[in-house]
């Protein structure tokens, strides 16, 4: 195994990346957010209610994966910390900011398969107004 003081800074341009694209998602989830309030206000459209459910999902989602993608970054720089200290514990900490990354990226999975659901709520939505 080759762990060396830089390892856990390879971790840093990753992480960065990572959190300023959960950051675009945040804000993208808050405009439609938004949008659907301002929609809600004028018209009663029943989508709009199980729209509401699907956002506030999401956004818990992504405020743990921000969570975690934040966590990774912390703990990779706590690793290099302790590496003048002592390698073995630095190994040991480095591994965990991978496990809150590991984290991070399968919470990111499971947003965009809620993600793909408010999709299809709009789309059964068109299909049900074509249909009347």
């Amino acid at each position: 195994m080759d762990y060396s003081f830089s390892t856990p800074a390879l971790l840093f341009p990753a992480t960065s990346l990572l959190m300023l694209a959960y950051t675009n998602r945040f804000l993208t989830l808050s405009q439609l957010v938004r949008e659907l309030y301002d929609r809600a206000k004028e018209s009663k459209h029943p989508g709009d209610f199980a729209q509401v459910e699907n956002f506030r999902l999401r956004l818990k989602i992504t405020r743990l994966l921000q969570i975690f993608g934040a966590l990774s970054f912390a703990v990779a720089i706590i690793a290099m910390f302790v590496y003048p200290l002592n390698r073995d514990y630095s190994f040991i900490i480095f591994i965990l900011s991978l496990l809150f990354l590991l984290i991070s990226l399968l919470l990111l999975i499971l947003e965009l398969h809620v993600s793909i659901q408010a999709i299809n709520i709009q789309l059964d939505d068109i299909d049900d107004d074509s249909n009347d």
